[in-house]
């Protein structure tokens, strides 16, 4: 048996249909991507003629939403070439979404016409919510990144020969 394979057919079928799952939502993402690049700038279009501020906070948020699917997408094709997935990725992804979600929130309340005191607490709750996800996702990318930078400082560099 070559060193490599498997001692059982179906496993290996098993990781094609794996890899072929991976790369259908890969392009899935990349599509989805596209897609909502192309109707972001689309709705744009038609809300600027009316309402302009509006339509930069749709935009801005479906632009977001683009990134991250975007990021994704990046995963997906990391963890081909490399059969490992990175925790860093996702942090982005979830810091990306807290802010759109700050954003989002605060578009809201900028364009409504009327804010009662109970829509105002709603609001400074879910803008701290999502700062504090923001500050704790920050956190944890720093914490991930700490230790990789230090061991790569330790490495002595290859001598030539």
């Amino acid at each position: 048996m070559l060193p490599g394979t498997s001692r059982f057919p179906s496993i290996e079928f098993m990781e094609r249909l794996e890899t072929y799952g991976y790369i259908s939502v890969g392009i899935s993402f990349l599509l989805l991507g596209m897609a909502v690049f192309v109707y972001g700038w689309w709705e744009f279009a038609e809300m600027a003629t009316t309402h302009v501020p509006k339509a930069i906070l749709v935009l801005l948020n479906d632009l977001l939403l683009v990134v991250i699917l975007l990021e994704l997408f990046r995963t997906i094709v990391n963890f081909l070439k490399t059969g490992e997935i990175s925790l860093e990725p996702f942090l982005h992804v979830g810091i990306i979404a807290a802010v759109r979600k700050i954003l989002t929130v605060g578009a809201e309340m900028v364009l409504a016409e009327t804010i009662d005191e109970i829509r105002f607490t709603q609001y400074l709750f879910d803008v701290g919510v999502h700062g504090a996800v923001v500050l704790a996702l920050v956190a944890g990318l720093y914490f991930y990144r700490t230790p990789r930078r230090t061991v790569a400082a330790n490495v002595p560099p290859p001598q030539a020969s």
